[in-house]
C-alpha cells in the first residue's frame, strides 16, 4: 500500500508537466523565461487553493539548483525565521542558493515580513511566496516591489479532467471510471486538483477492483463545502459579482451569485444589507418602492432566519434586479458631499438664518420668508458665491 497520498505522488516534477497555467508557462512566458536565463526572480503566487502554487515553487527551487525550504505562515514564529536564515548562511558559504517557500504569506505580519526584507535583499535568500489574498492588500509594499507577482489562474473543468486522467491512468484504473463520476469529480472540485486528487483517492478505495461510478464518487466527496472565505477574496469577489449583475439587469447571473453566497454560509443580512445600499445607489428614484422592498427583506431575513430567508433573498433580487435604474441621486449626494468639503466656510445667506431677537431682524436675518406651505424665496438658496451651482440632475 503506497502511503504516499495520490496528490502528492502527481505532483509534477517539471513545468512541462504544469497543467492549465499557458499565462505563465511556455514560450516567451514569465516563468519558462525565468529558468532560461537561470536569474532567480523574487515571486509572489497569487491564485486559488490547489492550482498548483507550491508546486511552480518546488520546480523553480529544482531549476536553480537550490536549497528548498518551506514554512507556512500559519504555523511558523519567529524563532522558524531565524532557523531559515541561519540555514541560508551555511548554503551561501557552500555557493549554495536558499529559496524559501511561504505558504499563505498573507498571514504573516508586517514585522514578520519585515525580517525577510534584509536577506531577500542582500540575496541571501530568493523568497517565493504563495497566497490566495490580494497581495497588494496582504503582503508589505517593501517585499512587493523586490518582487513579481504572478497571478496563478483558476483551473478549469477540462484542467481538471486532464489532471484526473492523467491520475487514472498513473493508478491502471483509466478503464474502470465512468463518465458521469469523472465528469462530477471535475465539477465538484471547484478548480482545485488537490481535491480532486484526493476525492479520486478515495473513490478508488471504496471501489477496490470495480467500476467507480457515480454513486461511489458521491459517496467519497461526500457534502462539499465551497471554497469561499468569509473573510477573503472570495467574499468581495462574489459580493462584486451579485452587485454588478444586479446593477446590469441579468437576473439569472444575480441568483447565481446570491446562491453561491447562500450556499457557502454567508450572513443573509450581510446580502440584504447590501440589497438596501443597493436599492438606494442604483435604482433610487426610478423605483422608488426599490427601497421598502429592499428594508423589508432586511427585516424579513432578521426575524426568519435561514433556511427560509433564501426565498426572500431571492425574491427580492428579482424584483431590484428588474427594476429601471438611476443614479441620478447617488450622483447628487457625492457632488454635494464634495462642494460642501470644498465650500464649509462660506456663510449661510442671511435671508436663511434664524431671527430670534429684533437686532437680527433688523440685520436682514430671514428676511423675506413667511410660515406658508410651498413658499419659495425668489433668491438663491445656496451661499452667494456658488449661487450659480447645479447639483442634482434630472
Amino acid at each position: 500500500m503506497n502511503r504516499v497520498p495520490l496528490a502528492e505522488r502527481m505532483r509534477p516534477q517539471s513545468l512541462d508537466e504544469v497543467i492549465g497555467q499557458n499565462d505563465i508557462i511556455g514560450e516567451g512566458k514569465i516563468l519558462t523565461e525565468i529558468v532560461k536565463k537561470g536569474e532567480p526572480v523574487n515571486l509572489i503566487f497569487w491564485g486559488p487553493p490547489g492550482t498548483g502554487k507550491t508546486t511552480l515553487a518546488r520546480i523553480l527551487a529544482k531549476e536553480y539548483k537550490a536549497d528548498f525550504i518551506e514554512i507556512s505562515a500559519v504555523t511558523s514564529g519567529k524563532k522558524d525565521i531565524e532557523a531559515v536564515v541561519e540555514r541560508a548562511r551555511q548554503n551561501w558559504n557552500l555557493q549554495i542558493r536558499t529559496v524559501l517557500f511561504v505558504d499563505e504569506i498573507h498571514r504573516f505580519n508586517k514585522a514578520q515580513q519585515d525580517a525577510f526584507l534584509p536577506h531577500v535583499e542582500s540575496g541571501l535568500i530568493i523568497l517565493i511566496g504563495a497566497t490566495t489574498e490580494n497581495p497588494s492588500f496582504e503582503v508589505i509594499s517593501p517585499l512587493l516591489s523586490r518582487s513579481r507577482v504572478v497571478i496563478v489562474k483558476h483551473l478549469s473543468k477540462e484542467d481538471i479532467l486532464k489532471v484526473i486522467d492523467r491520475a487514472l491512468k498513473a493508478e491502471k484504473a483509466a478503464k474502470r471510471m465512468d463518465k458521469k463520476a469523472r465528469d462530477y469529480l471535475a465539477e465538484l472540485s471547484g478548480g482545485d486538483a488537490r481535491s480532486a486528487l484526493g476525492d479520486l483517492e478515495l473513490a478508488l478505495s471504496l471501489a477496490g477492483a470495480g467500476k467507480i461510478t457515480l454513486d461511489i464518487v458521491k459517496e467519497a466527496a461526500g457534502r462539499k463545502v465551497p471554497g469561499y472565505d468569509k473573510a477573503g477574496d472570495g467574499h468581495y469577489d462574489n459580493i462584486s459579482a451579485f452587485i454588478k449583475s444586479m446593477r446590469g439587469g441579468d437576473v439569472d447571473a444575480a441568483l447565481y451569485y446570491l446562491a453561491r453566497m447562500v450556499e457557502a454560509g454567508e450572513d443573509p443580512k450581510f446580502i440584504a444589507r447590501r440589497m438596501t445600499i443597493f436599492a438606494s445607489e442604483d435604482i433610487g428614484l426610478a423605483g422608488n418602492g426599490g427601497l421598502n422592498m429592499a428594508v423589508a427583506c432586511f427585516q424579513a431575513v432578521e426575524r426568519i432566519g435561514m433556511p427560509e430567508s433564501g426565498l426572500i433573498l431571492a425574491h427580492t433580487v428579482v424584483a431590484l434586479t428588474k427594476s429601471k435604474k438611476s443614479r441620478a441621486t447617488t450622483d447628487a449626494w457625492y457632488a454635494a458631499k464634495d462642494l460642501a468639503h470644498k465650500t464649509m466656510g462660506l456663510p449661510v445667506p442671511i435671508h436663511l438664518r434664524n431671527a430670534p431677537t429684533k437686532l437680527m431682524k433688523d440685520l436682514g436675518f430671514g428676511k423675506g420668508q413667511k410660515w406658508e406651505a410651498g413658499f419659495h424665496l425668489d433668491k438663491s438658496y445656496l451661499p452667494e458665491e456658488i449661487s450659480d451651482q447645479k447639483i442634482f440632475g434630472e
